[in-house]
């Protein structure tokens, strides 16, 4: 397959499912990985593909969110595999914060295994899911609905979280860089964030390779302030060694 062709069923690719791997992209092509590392590249300098480590997707902004409805299904398989394996690690009767995100919300979907959990959550669709089992405490937190994606955001919010302290945070975040920053789209949205991470015991970020090297434009914290971090494939050798330098277990699915 010509240089062009390849390209052209990359793009395809990208836009019918989002986030595409490189182990994928090279069984798919039947190219070697450093084949598919070079178009990637180019096509990322050519501003056709937003570039990622372990893969590509589609050209994001660094100042607004791609969609709820694209972010669902992007890297759906990923985050369920994440999630299925992080719910192993989280025992009956827990208390547990829960952010916005996609990738939470599919570890909502797991936690329906546990239970007695009391959970608050800042997410309408993690509250909708866990409802279903009577078992469960959920708190609700109060403040401004974000009609596009169920989150719920603002002062309110941050002053209902501080009246807690659970045993864990599950959050997830839009983009991890390369030095351990962690980033997302809205200030609110970090504001509470930030106050979950703040009044947890322990910290857990669930976030699929597709965030590595995504940009976005708040600051939302460092990996220093992780207990642990569930992935689906395991980043780069500097970045796992700047997580254990911070004594933050790293959990591949």
């Amino acid at each position: 397959m010509r240089q062009h062709q390849r390209h052209d069923h990359i793009i395809e690719l990208v836009e019918n499912q989002g986030f595409v791997s490189i182990d994928e992209l090279v069984e798919t092509l039947d190219v070697t990985p450093q084949t598919i590392r070079r178009d990637l590249n180019q096509m990322a300098e050519r501003n056709l593909i937003s570039r990622h480590h372990g893969g590509a997707g589609p050209l994001e902004s660094s100042t607004e969110n791609t969609s709820y409805s694209t972010r669902v299904n992007y890297g759906s398989k990923a985050k369920e595999r994440i999630a299925a394996r992080l719910i192993q690690d989280i025992p009956d009767g827990a208390s547990i914060f829960i952010n916005i995100g996609t990738t939470t919300e599919a570890v909502a979907r797991e936690l329906l295994q546990r239970k007695n959990l009391s959970v608050i959550t800042n997410n309408l669709h993690v509250a909708a899911t866990l409802s279903e089992r009577d078992d469960y405490r959920i708190i609700v937190a109060g403040g401004e609905v974000r009609a596009r994606d169920g989150g719920i955001i603002g002062e309110a919010t941050v002053d209902l979280i501080r009246q807690f302290q659970t045993d864990y945070a599950i959050i997830g975040v839009s983009g991890i860089q390369e030095d351990g920053t962690l980033l997302d789209f809205d200030y609110r949205e970090v504001r509470v964030s930030q106050a979950i991470m703040e009044n947890a015991r322990k910290v857990i970020l669930c976030a699929d390779i597709s965030k590595f090297g995504r940009n976005a434009m708040v600051r939302l914290g460092h990996v220093s302030s992780l207990d642990a971090l569930y992935t689906d494939t395991r980043p780069s050798e500097e970045f796992a060694e700047l997580l254990e330098s911070n004594g933050v277990e790293l959990i591949t699915a």
